[in-house]
């Protein structure tokens, strides 16, 4: 595939570009970010007065997405879209006229692809790239149905791209250039991504996308993305990162929290080894331990995360938001409280979402308790909703819930929420964490019980519109607490509690089909596919326009997936 039109030297910068740009992401690594930024900035001016590179400018755009993934901050995702974009304008450049699409069904007709240089190969995969990292930065700012939808719309070239590439790789007559391993890399980052997120998405939404010709098969994902891990390629490490974001987040904030940890810890280890150091990776350590319930260890690495670099402090409130669940499964509230007011005051992500954590915190404290000077939950619960923002027009779901939460204290005799911090622990998968350690799950039934015995006494007596949501809340949380303490009978009775009084409900309709989606990930678990199935399909069909919808049903869907992987009868 390599004519010769000067290719000879073409390959050369190619070739040195690449390995400039690996030098790049080893600063990165060992935490010398802006050192990375600057080297990458030097050089692509250096060359830029000849002709540009493209995989300078992907590699800064990269590692500013990596960067807005990391942090959340706004300010970031804004930056990262703006450079990635200039980077698909820099290897839209280098693409030959005739796109990779047009050479493809030319090779169905025989034609031969020998036209191509190995620069142009390069640039598609490049181009693919760049629109398939700016539909990442889409998903990160708004989990909305819709959203996907357009977005998956607009990355509908880059998705034909990477299939194109992939089919043409295999070709008897396609002839391997001297940088092939990088260019093998980029086709299985972009095809394992595509397949694995579009496995990912609610059932409703994939159809709509498989009518645009998108499809997805999650095992044939995976098994690119490891393949590409392990490969030493200029992708190997966002194949890596991915890989490490879908088994320690994605699984469980948009599923029922069956990532392979062991997988995610082999993948890691080589990097530990390598970058000891290194901020990312020992962020992924933390939440390795943190899933596996080593709440202590998890602790331990999160906070040498922070002392490991003090350039990109945003990333920081990575640690301090994981930092604020792992005392939250601790039950330690003051220690809970100070990570979420450290974010309050550090981070842009969302100060709706942290004050309402601060003051879900509060509420918590025993009376003796000592308050931090000058705060009330009361007061920090009706600054919530002014506090509300737009990331790129779209607000955060995560605020919306916080909103509706506190719509009860914006009364003159405002009606207290029962137990905040544990409910939002439900919204971020958190009980999924806490079961693997028995005695936090037991210590958080204790918690859950004696707020159940505190709404029983109201009931008479001064009864209020959200009792019965409150009394269904509480029983959906205890519900999985008996789960993952096996006490299978007592937990179904929780959940069957919900749909029972369904009609009783006036605020929280989210509690339903959550509970609906609860057990049938109970029966699931003691093998009563069939009654799983039908409840998964009731949650999914006759519930909407509720908190946190989208979430509900990407965690329906994993739990479809599972429950079809089952054979009958077992």
């Amino acid at each position: 595939m390599s004519r010769d039109t000067g290719g000879g030297q073409a390959d050369s910068d190619l070739k040195s570009s690449l390995s400039e740009c690996m030098t790049a992401l080893d600063m990165f690594l060992n935490n010398n970010f802006q050192e990375a930024l600057a080297f990458l900035q030097a050089k692509s001016f250096y060359i830029r007065r000849s002709k540009e590179s493209m995989y300078h400018v992907l590699t800064y755009a990269t590692i500013l997405e990596m960067q807005a993934m990391m942090t959340f901050d706004p300010q970031d995702i804004v930056n990262a879209g703006n450079r990635m974009k200039e980077a698909q304008a820099v290897c839209q450049r280098f693409r030959k006229k005739s796109t990779v699409a047009d050479s493809f069904n030319n090779l169905v007709h025989g034609q031969s692809l020998d036209h191509f240089t190995e620069e142009e190969i390069h640039a598609e995969v490049c181009y693919a790239e760049c629109l398939l990292l700016r539909a990442a930065l889409t998903f990160l700012q708004d989990e909305n149905m819709v959203s996907f939808i357009k977005g998956g719309i607009k990355v509908r070239n880059s998705y034909q791209t990477y299939k194109e590439l992939d089919a043409l790789q295999k070709c008897a007559n396609y002839m391997k250039g001297e940088s092939h391993c990088h260019f093998e890399g980029g086709v299985k980052l972009g095809v394992g991504a595509f397949n694995l997120t579009l496995s990912m998405l609610p059932t409703r939404i994939l159809r709509l996308l498989e009518f645009v010709g998108f499809s997805g098969n999650k095992d044939y994902g995976l098994t690119q993305l490891q393949e590409g891990a392990v490969d030493h390629s200029f992708r190997a490490l966002l194949c890596t990162l991915l890989l490490l974001c879908y088994h320690t987040f994605l699984s469980f904030v948009l599923g029922t929290g069956k990532g392979d940890i062991e997988e995610a810890e082999k993948l890691l280890e080589p990097y530990l080894i390598r970058y000891p150091k290194g901020a990312i990776f020992l962020f992924f350590a933390g939440r390795i331990e943190e899933i596996k319930g080593n709440i202590d260890l998890a602790i331990q690495r999160f906070e040498e995360c922070c002392e490991a670099q003090q350039d990109w402090k945003q990333f920081h409130h990575m640690c301090y938001w994981q930092l604020m669940w792992c005392f939250t499964y601790k039950q330690q509230w003051k220690m809970a409280y100070f990570y979420a007011d450290l974010l309050s005051k550090e981070s842009s992500w969302s100060k709706a979402t942290y004050v309402y954590m601060k003051a879900a915190y509060l509420s918590m404290f025993e009376d003796d308790d000592t308050k931090p000077f000058g705060e009330d939950e009361v007061k920090l619960f009706r600054q919530v909703p002014s506090l509300k923002v737009k990331i790129a027009g779209k607000s955060l779901p995560t605020e919306k819930f916080a909103i509706r939460k506190t719509r009860r204290y914006q009364a003159q005799n405002p009606v207290p929420l029962p137990i905040p911090p544990l409910e939002m622990m439900y919204i971020w998968n958190g009980y999924a964490v806490i079961g693997k350690q028995k005695v936090l799950t037991e210590k958080m039934l204790l918690t859950l019980s004696k707020a159940e015995e505190n709404l029983k006494r109201l009931e008479g007596a001064t009864e209020t519109d959200f009792l019965r949501d409150d009394q269904c809340l509480v029983k959906l949380l205890k519900g999985l607490c008996f789960k993952y303490l096996d006490r299978i009978d007592e937990a179904e009775e929780c959940f069957k509690y919900i749909p029972a009084n369904e009609k009783k409900i006036k605020y929280d309709e989210y509690l339903v089909p959550n509970a609906l989606l609860e057990l049938a990930l109970l029966y699931l678990h003691i093998g009563r596919r069939d009654e799983a199935i039908k409840l998964l399909e009731n949650a999914k069909q006759n519930y909407k326009n509720y908190s946190m919808e989208s979430r509900t049903h990407f965690r329906i869907q994993d739990a479809l997936l599972q429950a079809k992987s089952i054979p009958n009868g077992c």
